[in-house]
């Protein structure tokens, strides 16, 4: 199983595009995907479905495990192009019906958020943005072709078709996180 090493950056997703970012060691090439799908259920219910982590595996291709290990910290267990990859993420923001954003800790380097905007009073559109460093030459190579994009993509068309077929949640968490405290 392979485990990757976190660099020493703790940078939170930014607005710009592929970007490269100084660990102190090396230069990394981070990568960006923003995806946006409209829903047919109200923010409030994708929202409260997005919280219920330990789901992730039901929509979200090679997510094998997710195990909340804390009101902040996940496991992550996934496979990647056919390898087995693990990580802990740390939810450092995360405010009740609009946004929950993560870092990883250890493991597979990625971050970002999730967004919930309501479209109107049953719909809402949810907006992915991921940031990750592509490892070893098989995942650079499937980045160059836009693979990972392409998988976020359908994991949101799974999400979708999940929650509007369920029309209420699995479950809910309304606390609230900032600055990586729970408030």
């Amino acid at each position: 199983m392979a485990r990757y090493r976190r660099s020493e950056s703790k940078k939170r997703p930014s607005s710009g595009c592929n970007q490269a970012r100084f660990t102190g060691r090396f230069i990394v090439a981070v990568q960006r995907i923003e995806k946006q799908i409209a829903v047919n259920v109200p923010a409030t219910v994708a929202y409260a479905q997005w919280t219920q982590f330990e789901d992730f595996p039901r929509f979200m291709e090679g997510v094998k495990e997710v195990r909340q290990l804390d009101e902040r910290k996940l496991f992550w267990r996934a496979q990647i192009l056919g390898q087995d990859v693990e990580w802990e993420a740390e939810i450092y923001e995360q405010i009740p019906d609009q946004r929950i954003a993560w870092r990883s800790l250890v493991g597979h380097p990625n971050a970002g958020a999730v967004y919930f905007a309501p479209l109107e009073a049953d719909r809402c559109v949810i907006t992915l943005a991921l940031e990750y460093e592509p490892l070893g030459a098989a995942e650079k190579v499937a980045d160059a072709f836009g693979a990972l994009a392409l998988k976020v993509e359908g994991d949101l068309l799974r999400f979708r078709d999940f929650i509007e077929d369920l029309g209420v949640p699995t479950g809910h968490w309304k606390g609230e996180i900032r600055d990586g405290e729970e408030t």
